[in-house]
């Protein structure tokens, strides 16, 4: 095909544009695609073509042109697209398709200071040449459109500034592999190598947005989540934002437990002065947090949480709605409310909630946590006691109040801190559980900092991972994978850096790991279950009975190996008690699955051996992170079989997994009638887990009289999660009409760049 217009190369030299060779390329896109066809992608591309058009802008164009094509009738462009676009990168990372060497690349990539150099000092030539077997750079051609972009965008080494890429995804995966296993045994290291690449780079395990962007590189900080907790002092406040910051600026999503400051008027110093209250030091903590960009990979975010029976919770609720002005909001934090038993307990019974300052109640915010019984008797005692400053308020009226912010803002969570500690691996009486992180699956241990180096402190870390359920055809290949990612996440808890010794402290005596699982619900289409009717139950029960199991059994082996983590006896498993013992029995009324593994043999075992990690499950939303597996995010249903992702990178059309074969399978987010469904899948799956879950909750007004859910039904939701078991809750979805088609085919979705919604935990 000839044409007169011409082409501007990077030298400033102009020639005519060979459209022959575009007709190639586009060709080579689609071979093997069903319903494709290369004439329109040229057709949509050549429109856009204008004489002396930049090379660059020539390979840009027609990638759109596949991109925009992709439909409920013909989603394969989403893999011409990707494919164009790996094509593209590889010419801007090597200057052609063929990736150079293993070897040569990184001994490059070292000499620019990309690469951390320990690569090239911890395997000698040959080995890393035998690595450079094990990569398979045609497994790029299994990833979808918005994979690319998304790896383009967030994962992939490059300069941010000019806009330079240097590698591409199977040199990011073998990499990683690399650097997870350089300490161990020269003898067994590169089969682990090979294994892990081989489980990363085909989706079965999937990695999140720290790990991605960061191992391989000089910077060695990979935590997704650190939780932090104040004190009730300027030096552990001041400490905090100190913290928050270096955290922050190295990648982390950012949980604050801010629940013992005490409350407007308060004594200080013996009433010399009085003081401030909250919202002075939320503000500082807000300044900490938006203080520094997460290296062009996202912005910082944090979730501040504090108790339901705080003095000044009815000004807490509202901070983040759009009412009032600045001086009474803070709106760049998300926040968690803390609730008990004895909370719910007023509410059902239509009675008073009485308000505390933590420091006019001693002993009252320790119990919250770690005695529940001792917190009642406390909390009893100072509502009868006259000389305690308090308020008096309807539970109803507060509880309202909660569910209105949460429903308006979507960003007001809850934390059950009751099952946090008593369905937990940690003993409440030494180690409890103060606080969650920003994404709402995290259950760990956290002491205030006295100051920034204060050894007594504790910063709680968790490293995350997933697995891939709808990459897996059997509940027997779930024990391998365990296997390994633990082993990986267990070797970076050494490997990486840690800037705060509280968090390096704490880190090695827990050894705290988190791995979840993603593409759920493409699990649940693939086995003809819904999230709605109750036909996932025993399915789910069965599912996450195998991935606790086989978790805690690879910990138990790595122990045999290398020794139980320092922390070990304050946790329940060193007393033989596991998560099946200390479920909500309330479970069993949805679901009769019986226990299928040999649990008491694991048991005896980790009680003879201990666990290598105090934690080895949590739930995560894992928004971006499973986009590069071509996968639905975490647990959730998809909100159309197309996703139109609106993002800093445009906009991303995202089809579900096996879209032909199971389109008619899978059941949409505002498909399902109700919550219950969903929040019993929930509930089973957190019998298991050790930590907690990213639940969300989820309503369409025009289900409802007057387009507007009940209060009711807010409040029955609230409760239905705590009678089942579940720790938090995450986001409040409300469906708005505007971003779905009436077909309900596609949705569009803000990817909130914002932490765990834009990748800080979601892996």
């Amino acid at each position: 095909m000839k044409s007169n217009m011409t082409v501007t190369k990077r030298s400033g030299e102009r020639e005519i544009i060979d459209l022959d060779k575009i007709h190639r390329v586009i060709t080579w896109a689609a071979k093997g695609l069903n319903n494709v066809s290369v004439s329109e992608v040229e057709l949509r591309s050549h429109l856009q073509f204008f004489d002396g058009i930049p090379t660059e802008a020539i390979h840009e164009t027609i990638i759109k042109a596949a991109a925009d094509l992709i439909s409920p009738e013909a989603p394969d462009y989403q893999f011409v697209a990707a494919r164009l676009a790996i094509f593209h990168l590889r010419k801007k990372a090597f200057g052609q398709f063929e990736p150079p060497k293993l070897y040569e690349h990184v001994t490059k990539m070292v000499e620019m200071g990309k690469y951390d150099t320990h690569i090239l000092h911890d395997y000698t030539q040959e080995e890393i040449e035998v690595m450079g077997s094990y990569v398979d750079h045609w497994r790029d051609m299994d990833f979808s459109y918005a994979a690319v972009k998304q790896l383009e965008g967030k994962y992939l080494v490059q300069n941010r500034v000019t806009n330079e890429i240097y590698e591409s995804a199977q040199f990011l995966y073998i990499l990683v592999a690399a650097c997870l296993f350089a300490r161990y045994p020269k003898e067994t290291r590169l089969k682990y190598v090979k294994d892990f690449y081989d489980a990363v780079s085909t989706f079965k395990i999937s990695l999140p947005t720290p790990i991605m962007s960061g191992v391989r590189t000089p910077t060695r900080q990979f935590s997704s989540c650190v939780l932090i907790e104040c004190g009730d002092s300027l030096d552990s406040i001041n400490a905090t934002a100190s913290s928050i910051v270096k955290y922050v600026s190295q990648r982390a999503g950012i949980g604050v437990n801010a629940g013992r400051i005490r409350a407007l008027g308060s004594p200080i110093r013996g009433g010399e002065a009085f003081h401030t209250g909250c919202l002075p030091f939320y503000k500082y903590f807000q300044t900490a947090v938006k203080s520094c960009s997460q290296g062009g990979v996202r912005g910082g975010a944090a979730t501040l949480f504090y108790p339901m029976w705080h003095l000044e919770v009815e000004s807490l609720l509202v901070l983040k709605n759009n009412r009032g002005v600045e001086d009474n909001r803070v709106r760049h934090l998300d926040y968690g409310v803390q609730i008990n038993k004895l909370m719910y307990q007023r509410l059902i019974k239509g009675q008073n909630i009485s308000l505390f300052s933590p420091s006019d109640v001693p002993g009252l915010y320790d119990a919250f946590f770690e005695d529940q019984e001792e917190f009642e008797r406390l909390y009893l005692q100072y509502e009868q006691d006259d000389s305690v400053r308090k308020t008096v308020v309807k539970a109803v009226d507060l509880f309202s109040l909660m569910m209105q912010e949460r429903a308006s803002t979507g960003r007001i969570y809850v934390q059950n801190v009751d099952h946090c500690n008593t369905h937990s691996p940690f003993d409440s009486k030494v180690a409890p559980i103060r606080q969650s992180n920003l994404c709402l699956e995290i259950a760990l241990p956290t002491k205030p900092l006295n100051n920034i180096d204060d050894p007594e402190g504790e910063i709680a870390l968790c490293t995350l991972s997933a697995l891939n359920l709808g990459a897996i055809q059997s509940l027997d290949e779930i024990e391998p994978l365990a296997d390994l990612a633990v082993r990986a996440l267990d070797n970076l808890l050494d490997y990486q850096d840690y800037p705060i010794i509280s968090a390096k402290t704490a880190s090695m005596n827990r050894r705290t790991l988190g791995i979840g699982v993603i593409n759920f619900a493409n699990y649940l289409a693939k086995n003809g279950k819904k999230y709605s009717d109750g036909s996932a139950n025993n399915l789910t029960h069965k599912t996450f009975e195998a991935i606790q199991f086989y978790l805690l059994k690879a910990s138990m082996l790595l122990a045999k190996e290398q020794g139980a983590c320092p922390k070990f006896h304050e946790t329940t498993y060193s007393k033989g008690i596991l998560p099946i013992d200390t479920y909500k029995r309330d479970l069993d009324k949805v679901c009769d699955e019986p226990l299928h593994l040999d649990w008491e043999t694991l048991r005896q075992d980790i009680k003879a051996h201990g666990l290598r990690n105090s934690t080895l499950s949590a739930l995560m939303p894992s928004e971006t992170s499973s986009q590069i597996s071509n996968a639905t995010n975490g647990i959730e249903p998809p909100r159309g079989l197309i996703s139109v992702k609106a993002s800093k990178d445009g906009q991303l059309k995202q089809v579900v997994p096996d879209f032909g074969e199971l389109k008619h399978s899978y059941e949409l987010l505002w498909d399902m009638p109700q919550n219950d469904g969903y929040l019993q899948l929930v509930g089973l799956m957190q019998k298991f887990v050790d930590q907690a879950i990213s639940a969300n909750t989820n309503y369409d007004p025009t289900r409802f009289e007057a387009n507007k859910v009940p209060m009711q039904v807010l409040l029955k939701d609230l409760l239905t999660a705590y009678k089942l078991g579940v720790k938090t809750l995450y986001y409040h979805n409300t469906r708005d009409g505007a971003s779905d088609k009436h077909d309900n085919i596609t949705s569009v979705e803000v990817e909130e760049d914002d932490g765990c919604a834009g990748g800080a935990c979601k892996i």
